[in-house]
């Protein structure tokens, strides 16, 4: 497995890491059996949150790592603050609750520092200044390495990729979802590193039968779905090595982040991730051909 520098600064991630949310509470046996086949794959960027499960995920990881802790670069993410009601959440960026929260997140990883802290989000609103003040002084205190971004929206991501030290930004971006492709070349002219979710597009492009997805219509995502059949057939490989090599064959794409709940899954995920070695952009143009051009539908926040 590949490891990527980030442009900026010294973290190197495989070009495969694992999104945690997928692992599941109760299953410890289950959810160390993939942490410990990943490792075997050269994986070692692994991406939390503490929104996710209310904390539990990142308690979750933080016992999974115990002892391994080193071999993994750990991510995390910040910005949302569950209510006390456990109702839903709201969005408070602001520099206390980042400070207060790393504390937390640290505490429920059981680790010193998180290798990449992430703005979970982020408006034209929001108290910029006061939000890299913060992330400026975790890195002072030890506490992260690198800070980043987890945004779809162009002109946030863009604000900070123009006017902080932001080494990343996570972005949706699929088959399905291209929107990011308009920004890629601003993104790393500003030496920012982008990490791909949803590659797999909610299952859309494995064995998930055809739905609508953002502004495609069922017909044709069947009709892509097909397309991925096909080309996956003619060129020997599996859906899941066409979805997650995609991303990464674009610049300044790093790291095709998926989600792995079974140990089948993580197996399934190994002999993908050989099968990618020889994917190609023009391996990819019987699906090119019906995808259709999709658009931010708000750029404001």
């Amino acid at each position: 497995m590949k490891l990527n520098k980030l442009y900026k600064g010294n973290l190197q991630v495989s070009e495969i890491g694992l999104g945690a949310m997928s692992f599941m509470q109760g299953h410890e046996s289950t959810n160390d059996r993939i942490l410990e086949l990943a490792s075997s794959y050269g994986i070692n960027y692994l991406d939390t949150s503490d929104l996710y499960d209310k904390g539990k995920n990142e308690e979750l990881i933080g016992r999974l790592l115990q002892g391994k802790r080193q071999d993994w670069v750990l991510a995390s993410k910040v910005g949302n603050k569950w209510r006390s009601d456990g109702s839903g959440w709201d969005w408070v960026p602001s520099k206390r609750h980042i400070l207060s929260a790393v504390e937390e997140s640290l505490g429920r990883l059981k680790t010193d520092y998180l290798d990449l802290y992430q703005l979970h989000g982020g408006t034209l609103d929001d108290p910029f200044d006061e939000i890299i003040e913060a992330f400026e002084l975790l890195k002072e205190q030890g506490k992260i390495k690198e800070y980043g971004i987890s945004s779809i929206r162009p002109n946030v991501f863009l604000k900070y990729a123009e006017k902080s030290q932001i080494v990343s930004n996570m972005m949706q971006y699929s088959l399905l979802d291209r929107r990011p492709e308009e920004y890629f070349s601003k993104l790393k002219e500003e030496g920012i590193s982008v990490f791909a979710r949803g590659t797999v597009a909610q299952g859309l492009m494995l064995n998930k039968p055809a739905q609508k997805y953002l502004s495609i219509p069922v017909h044709q995502v069947l009709k892509i779905q097909k397309a991925v059949e096909e080309t996956a057939k003619e060129l020997n490989v599996s859906a899941m090595a066409l979805a997650l090599k995609y991303p990464l064959l674009h610049q300044p794409v790093l790291c095709s982040v998926v989600g792995i709940r079974t140990k089948a899954q993580a197996q399934e995920l190994g002999k993908a991730m050989e099968e990618m070695e020889k994917l190609r952009l023009s391996d990819y143009d019987q699906i090119m051909a019906l995808l259709p051009e999709i658009k931010y539908a708000e750029h404001r926040r």
